[in-house]
């Protein structure tokens, strides 16, 4: 299978760098490219990529703007945007969250690095760069604005649904473990605990695993350092 990604930077140097380390690996495609929000709103929706890698600071629209239309639009909302940012903590990375990105990534990655998160983010199976994300997720739960909860609810109606295990399962996800790390944590199998994470996903009604660490956080399952 191969996986269908746009590259979305207002520079085009940082466009054609990643277009090359991304074209000459199998498995991997560039489907398009856009040098602002706008253009990345109208490259997704053309070549309905798996993956946008997003800047944030771009002209005419940021990468901001643009996620939240591609994650609230149908046709687009299946589509997975990884956040590019200069920064390990930027601020402008906690408006994204509440917009629907899946991850974040920094700039200076290494070429492998930037692969595995194209994987990650397309699977929706794991968490990105865990010392930068678990950061960004913790600074995020403390913000006051009231869209940063995903879910809007408090933490009784939030977890109401769920049984004591997938309580269990989603305090491990917020803690920033994976599936396999789960099942060993609770002597399951990684089946089990990945099908227990489909389940929160579900009800839930999270698009991926960056949005059930903010529900933990919301919820008080785990706390902020």
């Amino acid at each position: 299978m191969t996986l269908n990604v746009v590259v979305a930077d207002d520079q085009a140097l940082v466009r054609v760098g990643f277009r090359g380390i991304i074209d000459a690996t199998p498995g991997f495609t560039v489907v398009g490219e856009a040098g602002n929000g706008r253009e990345a709103i109208e490259v997704a929706r053309r070549a309905r990529p798996d993956v946008i890698l997003m800047d944030v600071r771009m002209p005419l629209m940021d990468g901001i703007e643009a996620t939240r239309q591609i994650t609230a639009t149908p046709e687009t909302c299946h589509i997975r945007t990884l956040i590019l940012t200069t920064f390990d903590l930027d601020e402008y990375v906690y408006a994204a969250l509440r917009a629907g990105a899946s991850g974040f990534l920094l700039k200076d990655t290494l070429p492998a690095d930037l692969l595995s998160a194209i994987r990650v983010i397309a699977a929706g199976d794991a968490l990105l760069a865990p010392s930068v994300t678990r950061r960004l997720i913790g600074e995020f739960a403390r913000l006051p604005a009231t869209a940063a909860e995903p879910h809007g609810p408090g933490r009784k109606s939030a977890l109401a649904g769920l049984t004591e295990r997938e309580v269990e399962v989603l305090t491990l996800v917020a803690r920033g473990m994976s599936n396999a790390e789960i099942a060993d944590h609770l002597t399951i199998s990684p089946a089990t605990a990945k099908t227990h994470v489909g389940h929160l996903l579900a009800k839930l009604n999270a698009r991926d695993r960056v949005q059930l660490v903010i529900v933990g956080y919301k919820c008080g399952l785990v706390g902020v350092t």
